[in-house]
């Protein structure tokens, strides 16, 4: 079996199991992510993946708790928050964590385009240090896992739990897709998540310090990520 059959068998069974009455409400949502993460670990073991911005916390956690052995990889931008940083180390301690870099430090892009590429070149600035970085990280696997959800932005709305990245030629596994915020904050209550501290401060959607506003009530959550800008995604997921 290929490996895009593998996604298409996988995407149909679990297209079918989220219908399912069992897994609907909160209950059934977090049961079926458990499923689906299992399922990333059995079937490709270290040949699969998982990345993490520390945004997408409860992941983490869902890892540490449904499937340890799953490998989870961090992108230091070199901008990162320190609360990011500082929740990356936390996990560090509850998951197989390992950060990855870009090839370029922060003086050394720096040095080569200006000291703001991220003010006069946002995509070009993704593209260096957050999209480069993860053609490194999941290179040589044959899937990898997102925190993308439904509800996160209008290009995510069709996001399936398996799925298949055609660009990368690698299954796409999305456990937590079908997950509200309600179910996001639930289960950050119930099972005593740690959280980015941003989240307490206005920060919904949290990305690299200088291309992240905290949010005013009522915007839209990824409304403080290059706010002003004519840009959505950093590249990640195109």
């Amino acid at each position: 079996m290929t490996l895009l059959d593998t996604a298409a068998e996988a995407q149909a069974r679990f297209a079918a199991l989220e219908a399912e009455e069992r897994f609907q409400g909160h209950l059934g949502r977090v049961a079926l992510t458990r499923e689906v993460l299992i399922w990333a670990s059995e079937t490709f073991g270290d040949d699969v993946t998982a990345a993490s911005s520390m945004g997408d916390e409860v992941l983490v956690e869902l890892i540490a708790q449904s499937a340890p052995q799953l490998d989870v990889f961090f992108l230091d931008t070199g901008f990162h928050f320190r609360e990011t940083l500082e929740t990356r180390d936390h996990y560090a301690g509850r998951v197989r964590l390992r950060t990855v870099l870009p090839l370029l430090s922060v003086s050394e892009q720096a040095a080569q385009h200006g000291p703001a590429l991220y003010a006069t070149n946002p995509d070009q600035c993704c593209a260096i240090r957050k999209v480069e970085p993860l053609e490194r990280a999941i290179s040589g696997r044959s899937a990898w896992v997102t925190g993308m959800r439904r509800v996160d932005a209008p290009t995510r709305t069709d996001i399936t739990l398996v799925g298949w990245d055609a660009k990368r030629q690698m299954v796409k596994i999305n456990p937590i897709a079908a997950w509200t915020d309600e179910d996001v904050e639930r289960f950050a209550f119930e099972e005593e998540v740690h959280l980015n501290p941003l989240r307490q401060k206005g920060y919904p959607s949290i990305g690299c310090e200088p291309c992240t506003r905290p949010v005013a009530a009522g915007e839209d959550p990824r409304a403080g990520r290059w706010s002003g800008k004519n840009k959505t995604e950093c590249g990640l997921h195109t």
